[in-house]
């Protein structure tokens, strides 16, 4: 919608001051054209927006001009109490400051709109950490984010897998993400993960650094986790699922993807395992659910396994039992 349109032409200049006819247009997904006849009408209603020309021209706002956000609509409130977080902002040492910002944004809403965001804030609840995972203590989290804010090398103990379990390390922090519970920082040279959980000691340096122009968080992290998985996934087995079985993570996807369906209603397909060891414990899980068709040392685990359970079983008698 146009109005909605105006808004944001708004609020971008706010923000990031100077813009283009072309920038905002990228932004805004419209054409220049388009650009130009919203900024006439912004000014026709009282704007105090300017326009230069030139190579470094673009519009602006006059210096000192702010909107207040009444130009919200009901999702969009909503969505901005969801996104408060206020258990890693906690984490960070920011809960308070969270509650500030969300307070004073509540304050500048209009009525209608206030009563979307205090529905959401009192609806919806985030609980990153998984029933079973450990979110671990991250004693060192507020320094290393005061590192990655303030572009400063951290000098860091740290442990690993693999031997040596405790290293050293110089770290140049570019960002921080927040996994399932855990964070991580993503750091230089390289650039390299680390669980801020896995610092044992730190100390802050005064020496600054300067982040790649070009590195890019988000698809970083991406790239980092398809990678992580490839590397996981070194090897598959072939299986045949009983009808209604649902595999999860990238061996059901492989289902999803290659899986044929047996004339007796099985399906059959090769799914991406991590190890026999790993695959044994997995596929155990699912009882009869499953065939293991190979490798042959996954089959034979799960077949002594098996014989070993209906020896014990099979001829014991419960506790108590005469």
């Amino acid at each position: 919608m146009k109005s909605s349109r105006l808004v944001s032409i708004l609020l971008l200049l706010q923000t990031r001051g100077r813009m283009t006819a072309a920038q905002l247009a990228g932004e805004l997904e419209v054409s220049v054209r388009t650009v130009y006849r919203d900024v006439e009408a912004l000014a026709a209603a009282g704007i105090p927006l300017y326009g230069d020309a030139g190579h470094a021209g673009g519009y602006r706002l006059l210096d000192g001009y702010r909107t207040r956000l009444t130009g919200l609509t009901a999702d969009e409130a909503e969505a901005l109490f969801l996104a408060g977080a206020p258990g890693p902002a906690g984490q960070l040492g920011l809960g308070s400051v969270l509650a500030a910002a969300q307070l004073k944004v509540r304050a500048a809403l209009p009525a209608e709109l206030r009563a979307h965001a205090d529905r959401i804030s009192g609806r919806f609840h985030l609980d990153a950490p998984g029933w079973y995972a450990d979110a671990g203590e991250a004693p060192y989290l507020p320094a290393v984010a005061d590192a990655v804010w303030n572009s400063r090398v951290l000098h860091v103990l740290y442990r690993r897998w693999r031997e040596p379990t405790d290293v050293e390390r110089r770290l140049e922090p570019y960002g921080l993400v927040l996994k399932a519970g855990r964070w991580y920082v993503v750091a230089g040279p390289g650039p390299r993960t680390f669980r801020v959980d896995q610092i044992l000691e730190l100390t802050a340096s005064d020496e600054e650094f300067v982040c790649p122009g070009d590195f890019d968080l988000a698809a970083y992290w991406t790239a980092y986790q398809r990678d992580f998985h490839d590397r996981l996934h070194r090897t598959e087995a072939v299986v045949r699922l009983a009808p209604g079985t649902v595999l999860t993570g990238a061996a059901g996807e492989a289902v999803r993807a290659h899986g044929r369906t047996d004339e007796d209603g099985w399906i059959r397909a090769a799914v991406p395992i991590e190890s026999v060891d790993h695959a044994h414990a997995e596929f155990l899980r699912l009882g009869t659910a499953i065939e293991v068709l190979a490798p042959d040392a996954l089959r034979s685990r799960i077949a002594r396994t098996v014989a070993e359970l209906a020896e014990r079983y099979g001829n014991s008698r419960a506790p108590g039992d005469d």
